[in-house]
Parts: C-alpha cells; structure tokens; sequence
C-alpha cells in the first residue's frame, strides 16, 4: 500500500502573503521524510495540504500517481499523527484505535482484533480498556500513532508528535516511530522544529525557508555539506567565519583563516571571499607552533561528557565555540592552545550564503 508523493509546483498563499511559493519534490515510497525549518517557514501547512486539512493556491499534489489536490480528505487515503494525541477522552484505548476501522465499514470483530494486534505493535498489549486519561503522554503517543497505522494508510503523516514529552522520553518514542515506519514500509512526512530528532530519524530531510526549499537531502549530506548559511546554522551548531580563497586545484581549496593558509575540500567553491562552516567537533586541539593554527581559551564548560570551549583565534573577529570529549585534562581559561580542522567537519559556503 506504500505510495510515492509528488508536488508539482505547489504554492499556498493566505490573502497576500505566500507561505509556500513553487514547491516541487518527490516523496519515494517508503521514505521517512522530514520537513524542518524555523516557525512561520510553512513546514505545517505542507503538511495539511497533503491531508487535504488546507486546499493548495497553485500547482498539484500526487499521491500514489493519482492527483489528489483538490480531493477531500476523506479520500486520500492518508493517516496524520497530530502534535496533542487528539483522542477521544471518552472512549478507551481499543474504542480509539478501532474508531477509523469502524468507520471506514468494517465489522466489530474484525477491527477490535485489527486493534488488538496494531496495539501489540506498539507496546499496549493489556490498555485496551483504560481511557486516555490513565496513560502517560508517551503511552498516549503511542495510542495515536497505533490510531493512525491500524488504517494502513498510503501515506502517514507526523506534525510534531514528540513535542509534549521530556527529552529522555522523546529520544525513546522516535526510535519506536522508525522501527515501525521501516517494519510496515509506510511513506512517512513529518514535521518537527528539533534538528536532533530529523537527524536522527530520517531518510531525507527537506529544510524550507521563506516559503522555499532552502536544501534537500541526506542528514548526512546536510550536516556535513550544506550549500548555505542558514542551512549550516540552523542544522546543528556552526562557527560561520569569513575566508578569502585564493586558489582551487584538485578538489581543494587554499584559503587564508585568519593569519594562516589551510587547504580544505573545495564543495564547489570559487576563489575569492567566502565563508568557512566550522562544526564545534571539528576544531581539534593539538600542540601549538609558529606555523599552525593557534588560540586562546576565554571560557570553558564542563559538561559530564564533554567540554565546551569559547576561544580566540589570531586574526578572526568572532570566538569559536568549540565542543572537545576530553573531560579528564581540560584547558583552563587563558591557556594557548594550537588547533587543527578536521576536513569533515567544515564547508566552504558562497559569501551571498
């Protein structure tokens, strides 16, 4: 029952302001795909234009090959995972479960076991009785969730489906949602404003701003390469710090950091002024000497299983913040430090980024 997703130009205006201007992309099936962006970017509202909750201004949807844009939605054949569990207070976990089932025409008998079953999938074997009430709001997650594959939808959508549980229980609820993606082989669009969370769960992540696109890909490929500079500030921490590249041959970049030449991957840079992206864990600290990279620690930061620095940099304006594991011997504030940048953890960024 898997099924692809299409946008073709899709665009969504609320009287004159644009919140999504010609979207275009491809949702493969069985893909985890996560929409991410700061508030306002339009990450919800392509949401509900999938579900048919909001009607697309311009462009076409396809879901499945078949154009569902101006469908209701009743007949999309997609399931959504909303942010507030939505249950019915006055029906018990089994009654939920069993309410699309119920209304889509299939016997009692049938749905309660379908119920029952989807139910032992997420770990409520024995709650079919109790009320949302007597749940806790992971148990409760769950319910929705089991609420919304027990329909075996062709497309599964999430809109912020951890935001209301604490850290640690977030982390274990996520894992849950992949497992069962992956298990059952459902195209999935979830939406969530926790960089961690889309790293971690996800196939493709699709960043919006300013009711674009701004980059779509691997997490992988955004982390490590991105191709602007809110994509490298938003997605994890950054030190954004201006370079002036001064040539390019072989795939590598010489560019000048301050006071000193580095050669870097080039990620199709140009020579000229430039930003470098520069991962906290990528700044390593190594014997300081004439010739190489050098700083000074302003502050330092324990944090049980690693430090965070913020340092000075010979020729740079801005202080890099700098995250190191090595707990047992950290620098004291004032210490002169030599550093080094691991490849992996930078990006060359165009100077308009």
């Amino acid at each position: 029952m898997t099924a692809a997703v299409e946008f073709r130009g899709v665009g969504k205006r609320f009287g004159d302001v644009a919140v999504l201007d010609n979207i275009s992309l491809v949702i493969e099936p069985g893909q985890l795909v996560t929409l991410l962006g700061p508030s306002g970017c339009g990450k919800t509202t392509l949401l509900r234009l999938v579900a048919g909750l909001e009607q697309a201004s311009s462009g076409q949807i396809l879901i499945d090959g078949d154009d569902v844009t101006q469908r209701a939605a009743s007949e999309r054949d997609v399931s959504m995972v909303f942010q507030s569990y939505a249950l019915f207070p006055h029906m018990s976990v089994l009654e939920n479960v069993c309410y699309g089932l119920r209304a889509a025409g299939l016997g009692k008998s049938d749905a309660v076991a379908q119920a029952q079953a989807t139910l032992s999938q997420v770990g409520l074997t024995g709650f079919g009785a109790r009320l949302p009430s007597e749940l806790s709001g992971g148990q409760q997650q769950r319910v929705a969730v089991a609420r919304a594959i027990v329909l075996r939808p062709k497309v599964l959508l999430f809109d912020e489906p951890l935001s209301n549980l604490d850290a640690k229980l977030r982390r274990h609820v996520r894992e849950e949602i992949r497992d069962l993606q992956r298990e059952l082989g459902l195209t999935a669009l979830y939406v969530t404003h926790d960089q961690e969370e889309a790293l971690a769960i996800s196939d493709r992540i699709i960043v919006l701003n300013r009711a674009g696109i701004a980059q779509d890909g691997s997490p992988r490929a955004l982390y490590e390469q991105p191709r602007s500079r809110f994509v490298a500030d938003f997605i994890g921490d950054a030190n954004i710090v201006p370079v002036q590249v001064t040539a390019i041959a072989e795939g590598l970049a010489t560019l000048l950091l301050g006071d000193q030449s580095l050669a870097l991957p080039d990620h199709g840079a140009a020579v000229g002024a430039g930003l470098l992206a520069i991962r906290p864990h990528a700044i390593r600290f190594v014997t300081p000497s004439p010739e190489g990279l050098a700083g000074k620690i302003n502050r330092a930061s324990y944090l049980g299983d690693h430090m965070e620095y913020m340092l000075e940099v010979a020729g740079l304006s801005e202080t890099l913040f700098v995250t190191d594991s090595n707990v047992q011997t950290p620098h004291a504030p004032g210490t002169l430090v030599g550093l080094r940048l691991d490849p992996d953890g930078v990006a060359l960024l165009p100077p308009e980024a």
